[in-house]
């Protein structure tokens, strides 16, 4: 993408089935656990950068002894300081006593982290300040072991306001307005509230506290917590929590707009947000990782009993489809060839735009996630090429020569690597006009590949934000080449709306294709509508939520989407280039003919999955016409 975007967070849970010298025997590592989170940890490390946490419970400890641990980082490279500082001091038993390594039940007693049940997150923070405490995982501690609550998710709710709310009524003080403190205090409200329902059901059994504290671990019904706190949770989640006793749950929202899998087997539970991270990790073979159902929790209980259960209703599924064309890693076979279609439908479209001339015409795409998307276009100019060459060579005749028919055959779609991109340039100079000179150098050129002022440049990109890159960067710097024409190809349809689910999109003048809306909507003399929408949302906010609609709708139904293109390309093409510009988009149909399975296109179609999605939108076009530069949500 060369609009870099913060997106969705990554969670990683491991629940060893075994007790820790069974590893120690099998793997030759007492450790294999923590060695196993590290991977899965690092194998979903694009989905965070701003931070990371770890989090391990000890089963059956002794009373007195530490049982939760805890470490986050918010350093450039946290997931290396983190497992650094788990890991020092057993080097330091090493050189002493390297035997007690191989003796898992003297770590379990001895060594911080060294549990059965563990918990891992990646953080890319889509709004507040980029502290060591905005890191997951969270705690919510207390003296009785079944009410700690340790959290981390990949999440982002819409209707915190209401969540608070309903903190307050039932006496609490929340002291943060966060969705991640008050989901834990939520979550952590309802565990008291079940703990609180067994004792007094075991008291009046006759049960001494002691007795009471070991069955309530024992009968604590995780189910029945998370039913009854996501019974008002608007947004889209993917929760992973550890229960001080040993229980633990992994939840996914009703729509499954986040991302979660799972493996089981005899040795152990895992679950992480990309499935591919959870193969490699584990060497296990696809169809063996399960994708976790919408609006079910997968609850690994203490006794390692397994279970995926229903905690929510489930809705229509709106898998985020961003996930498929940027975020998670291209090294799940769903993702790679979904992917490639999205770049083999872009086809006829190109074809189009050049004229069919591929004589004059140089395909490229932009590092780096674009990739696997243009090797799919090349299949479809392929395709059409073996068309045309057929029906050449039937007008060759009967008795064509070697020659005409090598001709024909050898003809192939010009294919260069054109934009390059340099290590980040570090801005020191903070005057705009001399940083935006140095941000125009991210990317260099192949030069000497174009001929002048005759061929086009077809270049391919994943996604079209903001636009910032092509405008000052990317457009600039082919047009180096003297191209003829510059054609940027979006694997992705215009990104019209904001997303509220976890990726940070939430302001609309951020988006290229919204200003190209405002634009045509002044070159036609329809400002008028502005005021008539704004007015629209303004009374939606007063109404529930329950009756909220996207009314930023009908701003964009006053045009086609080619006249939306059309108006981007002249937006973004700089004053001083030579080269005539212009932007083509993928459509939502073939969209959702590349990814089937995940129809979450809110940001292009502004059909959100939710109510609150709505009133995130109406409140984020309130902002823009108040002029608040602030996020609705």
């Amino acid at each position: 993408m060369s609009d870099a975007i913060k997106h969705e967070c990554g969670i990683a849970v491991i629940r060893l089935l075994k007790p820790l010298d069974f590893y120690q025997k099998k793997y030759g590592n007492a450790l294999y656990g923590l060695n196993k989170l590290y991977l899965l940890m690092e194998k979903q490390h694009n989905r965070g950068q701003d931070g990371a946490g770890v989090a391990t419970i000890k089963l059956n400890p002794v009373p007195g002894y530490k049982y939760i641990d805890r470490i986050r980082s918010n350093s450039s490279q946290p997931i290396k300081e983190i497992f650094q500082k788990i890991y020092e001091p057993l080097l330091a038993i090493e050189e002493k006593d390297g035997a007690k390594l191989k003796d898992g039940q003297w770590l379990k007693n001895n060594v911080e982290f060294a549990g059965e049940l563990m918990m891992g997150h990646l953080r890319y923070g889509t709004h507040g300040k980029n502290s060591i405490d905005a890191c997951h995982p969270f705690i919510r501690g207390n003296n009785w072991m079944t009410r700690n609550l340790v959290l981390a998710g990949n999440f982002n709710m819409t209707n915190v306001d209401e969540l608070i709310e309903q903190l307050i009524e039932i006496g609490q003080h929340p002291k943060e307005q966060a969705d991640t403190v008050t989901v834990l205090e939520k979550i952590g409200h309802f565990l008291d509230v079940e703990v609180q329902r067994q004792f007094d059901s075991f008291k009046k059994k006759g049960y001494d506290n002691r007795e009471i504290s070991r069955l309530i671990g024992e009968n604590i019904d995780v189910q029945r917590i998370l039913t009854r706190s996501m019974k008002d949770f608007d947004g889209g989640y993917a929760m992973a929590g550890l229960i001080g006793h040993g229980d633990a749950f992994v939840i996914r929202d009703p729509n499954g707009i986040r991302p979660a899998f799972y493996y089981c087997d005899d040795e152990v539970c895992v679950a992480a947000s990309e499935r591919p991270a959870i193969m490699t990790a584990f060497n296990v073979r696809v169809e063996q990782v399960k994708e976790l159902h919408p609006g079910k929790a997968l609850i690994m209980r203490k006794n390692g009993e397994v279970k995926e259960l229903k905690v929510a209703d489930a809705g229509e599924k709106k898998s985020c489809s961003f996930e498929r064309i940027y975020f998670s890693r291209g090294t799940d076979k769903d993702i790679y060839q979904e992917r490639k279609k999205l770049g083999y439908l872009l086809t006829n479209r190109i074809l189009k735009a050049v004229d069919y001339d591929l004589h004059n015409t140089v395909f490229s795409f932009i590092p780096n996630t674009a990739e696997v998307a243009f090797y799919g276009l090349m299949d479809g100019l392929n395709d059409y090429l073996n068309k045309h060459r057929i029906e050449q060579i039937k007008q060759l005749g009967t008795h064509p020569t070697d020659e005409a028919i090598e001709k024909i055959l050898s003809f192939k779609p010009r294919v260069e690597k054109l934009a390059i991109k340099d290590a980040k340039l570090r801005t020191f100079i903070t005057e705009d006009a001399a940083r935006d000179e140095l941000v125009s150098h991210v990317y260099d050129v192949t030069y000497g590949l174009i001929n002048n002022n005759v061929d086009t440049i077809v270049v391919i990109d994943d996604s079209i934000v903001r636009g910032t890159t092509l405008k000052q960067s990317i457009l600039s710097i082919l047009d180096r080449l003297a191209p003829k024409k510059i054609i940027v190809v979006s694997s992705a349809p215009q990104i019209r709306y904001p997303d509220c689910y976890g990726i940070d999109m939430s302001k609309l003048k951020d988006f290229v294709a919204f200003r190209a809306m405002i634009a045509l909507l002044k070159d036609h003399n329809k400002e008028h509508l502005l005021d008539e929408v704004y007015t629209a949302c303004k009374k939606s906010l007063e109404l529930p939520l329950s009756e909220a609609k996207n009314e930023v709708k009908v701003l964009y139904s006053q045009f086609t989407a080619e006249e939306i293109s059309k108006k981007i390309s002249e937006i973004l093409r700089p004053q001083h280039i030579f080269s005539n510009v212009e932007i083509l988009y993928q459509s939502i149909d073939n969209l959702h003919h590349a990814c089937p399975n995940h129809s979450g296109d809110w940001y292009f179609s502004g059909n959100f999955p939710t109510k609150g999605g709505n009133r995130v939108v109406n409140k984020a076009f309130i902002n823009y016409i108040e002029g608040k530069d602030a996020r609705a949500y």
